[in-house]
């Protein structure tokens, strides 16, 4: 029984929280504080930004903020996800609490009960809403920013910016992110930009995890547990079968850094040949099936084996079903098997086996799968069921499996503690090693999570468990003004307002946050040199003009000897210019000072500790302003090419800049050129989708490009160069204009496109494309999203229509099945 005290809290705590208190009580577990936290800040009124560890549980103050929201007659909530994956997640569990005619889903493709009080929706859907101000925004209480991080992301972190800032002020944000370093830095920001944001972080993990190394076929903790040792210790049996094996693995590891290094054209020397101790051995590691047996001996399954590279998850589901290893029991088997025929029924028949149909179902039945972006949609969705279900066992998956899709592990598995990043092999980060074993311990499920390093070669445990010690990462603004962004912000606000508004961005909070550090660095170094010129006065005369002459006759003396090449007119100038400083320095009064080296010392420090201090203001002049001087240049390029004009004193759009109002993409002006100048008008439906594919599309670092026998034949090979050209011009017109252009079109799936979107069978475009059905699928979509824009935007009626046949061309089988 509890005591009074604790009863006349708890009855406090109802009466100042009632809503809390409600939900609270039909959740499934007790609320944790940080979560307990969230709610009553939102209960009060505030916004909240709440950065806690994955699989911590964030997501039930976002869904606290929906129930709020269901309290009013009116009052509605919108859930933004980074991804269509995680957006489609999040509209079956709200559906399940709330019912079908309560809930929508937004996602570019997909558009289920928009009209909804709730509504999931992709984080670009809401920023097209707000621009586009869209009646479904009236009467707006709460928006849920799940995933906030990818504000960091270099491509699409814009958009977290976007919204947040032009969000109405009466709509409360409800921001959840992984743990960052800097979270009071980010929550300063929101509390600027949003007002009333409280701050809460949580590094607690619900269910413990425990560390351990798989060294050959024993599982070893990373970290010393004996009594009296702190937690944060190496296991010493570690460190010592580093330093048997040390010479090979050193070795080993100053051999892959020289194979980078060539591979990234850098020159390197090549490693000494032999050199090993004699007593140094090599440890053999386990299979993969062998891995998994082990696992499952010790009751750790289910687990997630993070592999980084596609094919080598697709080799290690291969390997488990060669080895003959099975999972699963004759029940689970046949469940699986209905499941994945219901969630496939739409599936046409003759691409079943296009799709290697048969063998995943196989694989699925043992009990193992791959996850990764390569896999059809579908197929991806299927396996995260039925691993969620207890049914799956061990899924081999690359990183993309760690980025929010809630599909907790009993064991997370990493073989390696590299990864290519397209470049050379690098070390995985604290963050990405904090993300992926994040997904270990199932609340409510397990007592414990486990993270499991496979031992290899290289492999230094102090660092391994640096990793593991260091669970935060910082969060970085990649935030930069568009042309699209430009034009939205002149036509609501004008420039004068949209260039406050872009100094409010997270982007130039961190920069200012930076300048104050820089500008106390030089307050103190003013304060120094002012000491400076006080010891090197001179009663002779101006002894700083003195030193300034000597200076430079130093520097260009210097300049000389090593410039022996320069041309003769050159060297003839310095030499008159130095013979002119020797004079003056001679006559100058302070010359004949008897203290005079004295004097110089001090002025010597002066100048250098000058050209430091000149340095900062330089880099405080270069951060202070630095959003809105990007937009100034942006809005010079749309001045040039007639998007934005002067009329009477104010800067207005027209009629090209409102088309462009509603192009959205990293090659907004590209298309709206495009469109403008007529390059596409009569392309049929399947050349505009193979156009529209070259714009979206981004080739892998190894493809080859495409010559021009690979291309759609007929017009579209005409208004591709055409539209090459355009991209040549404008390129550019921004770089002169100080800006960074954009990436050459990419025509490599552009045939694939054009054969897919006149009707051809899956495999030839497989075939064609030379990729996974998965990532055909995605560029797809790309390619309708622009599709769509395309038929909405487009001034030309025939192109309009166009665009929707390229589109309903585009979005048939394996496309539409995957945008249920």
């Amino acid at each position: 029984m509890s005591s009074p005290a604790e009863r006349f809290a708890a009855a406090r705590e109802a009466a100042e929280h009632p809503q809390t208190t409600a939900f609270a009580a039909r959740q499934r577990f007790d609320l944790d504080p940080f979560q307990v936290a969230g709610c009553h800040a939102l209960e009060r009124g505030h916004s909240v930004l709440v950065a806690a560890p994955t699989g911590a549980g964030k997501t039930i103050v976002g869904e606290f903020a929906i129930h709020l929201a269901m309290q009013s007659p009116n009052d509605k909530a919108f859930y933004t996800t980074p991804m269509k994956a995680l957006s489609n997640q999040k509209f079956r569990e709200l559906v399940d609490v709330y019912g079908a005619e309560q809930v929508g889903l937004l996602t570019g493709d997909t558009n289920i009960n928009g009209g909804a009080r709730i509504v999931v929706m992709t984080t670009e859907v809401l920023r097209n809403m707000i621009y586009a101000d869209s009646a479904a925004l009236r009467d707006l209480r709460y928006v849920v920013m799940d995933e906030v991080h990818y504000l960091a992301d270099r491509f699409r972190g814009a958009v977290w910016e976007e919204v947040i800032i032009h969000l109405p002020a009466h709509v409360r944000l409800v921001s959840l992110s992984a743990t960052v370093s800097n979270a009071e830095e980010f929550g300063d920001w929101l509390d600027t930009v949003r007002g009333d944001t409280e701050v809460i972080v949580s590094e607690i993990r619900p269910v413990p995890l425990e560390q351990h190394v798989l060294v050959r076929d024993d599982l070893l903790p990373l970290f010393d547990d004996r009594a009296g040792v702190a937690t944060s210790a190496v296991n010493q049996e570690l460190m010592r079968i580093r330093s048997f094996t040390g010479s090979t693995f050193e070795s080993n590891r100053r051999a892959q850094e020289y194979r980078s290094a060539r591979h990234a054209g850098r020159q390197a020397k090549r490693p000494q040949r032999g050199g090993h101790r004699p007593n140094a051995r090599r440890i053999e590691r386990l299979d993969r099936p062998d891995v998994v047996r082990l696992l499952e001996r010790a009751n750790l399954l289910p687990a997630i084996f993070f592999i980084f590279s596609r094919a080598g998850c697709d080799a290690a589901v291969q390997q488990v079903r060669r080895s003959g290893l099975r999972l699963t029991s004759p029940e689970e088997r046949r469940e699986i098997r209905a499941i994945v025929e219901d969630r496939t029924r739409s599936l046409q028949d003759e691409d079943l086996a296009v799709l290697g149909y048969w063998e995943w179902l196989e694989n699925l039945e043992r009990g193992g799968a791959a996850h990764h972006a390569g896999l059809l949609p579908a197929f991806k969705e299927v396996v995260e069921e039925l691993f969620q279900r207890k049914l799956v066992k061990a899924v081999f998956a690359t990183e993309t499996l760690a980025l929010g899709i809630n599909m907790p592990a009993r064991t997370v598995v990493l073989e390696k503690m590299e990864k290519f990043n397209g470049e050379s092999r690098v070390a995985i980060t604290s963050g990405e090693y904090t993300q992926l074993t994040g997904r270990a311990g199932r609340r409510g499920i397990d007592v414990e999570g486990h993270a499991v390093v496979q031992w290899s070669e290289g492999m230094d445990p102090q660092a391994v468990a640096a990793l593991a010690s260091r669970r935060t990462y910082p969060l970085n603004s990649s935030f930069r003004p568009t042309y699209n962004m430009a034009v939205n912000l002149i036509d609501l606000f004008g420039v004068d307002r949209a260039r406050q508004i872009l100094e409010s961005s997270f982007a130039q909070f961190q920069a200012d946050r930076a300048v104050v550090g820089l500008a106390r660095q030089v307050r103190e170094a003013e304060h120094s040199l002012a000491g400076y010129q006080k010891s090197m006065e001179c009663e002779h005369g101006d002894f700083a003009e003195y030193s300034a002459i000597r200076r430079e006759l130093s520097d260009l003396e210097k300049k000389n000897r090593q410039d022996a090449q320069a041309p003769r007119a050159a060297r003839d100038r310095r030499l008159k210019r130095i013979q002119s400083l020797r004079t003056q320095m001679q006559r100058h009064p302070c010359h004949r000072c008897p203290d005079r080296e004295s004097h110089a010392r001090w002025a010597e420090r002066y100048w250098k500790l000058k050209r430091q201090t000149d340095r900062i203001r330089r880099q405080i002049e270069n951060r202070t302003g630095t959003v809105a001087r990007v937009f100034d240049r942006v809005v010079e390029v749309l001045h040039t090419l007639d998007y934005v004009t002067e009329r009477d004193g104010d800067t207005t759009l027209t009629d090209a800049g409102r088309t462009m109002r509603r192009i959205y993409g990293e090659r907004d002006l590209l298309v709206a050129e495009s469109l403008r100048q007529g390059l596409w008008e009569g392309l049929d439906a399947p050349s505009l989708a193979a156009m529209a594919c070259c714009l979206v599309y981004e080739p892998r670092r190894d493809e080859n490009g495409m010559g021009e026998h690979g291309l759609p034949r007929g017009p579209f090979r005409a208004a591709y160069q055409k539209t090459t050209t355009l991209w040549a011009e404008l390129d550019e017109l921004e770089k002169d204009h100080h800006l960074p252009g954009s990436e050459p079109l990419a025509p490599g799936l552009a045939g694939a496109m054009h054969a897919w979107a006149r009707g051809a069978l899956l495999d030839r475009v497989l075939i064609d494309a030379d990729m996974a059905a998965g990532d055909f699928v995605r560029w797809a979509k790309q390619t309708i999203d622009l599709l769509d824009q395309l038929s909405l935007v487009a001034d030309d009626a025939a192109l309009a229509r166009t665009a929707r046949l390229a589109l309903e061309g585009v979005r048939r089988g394996i496309v539409a099945y995957s945008s249920m």
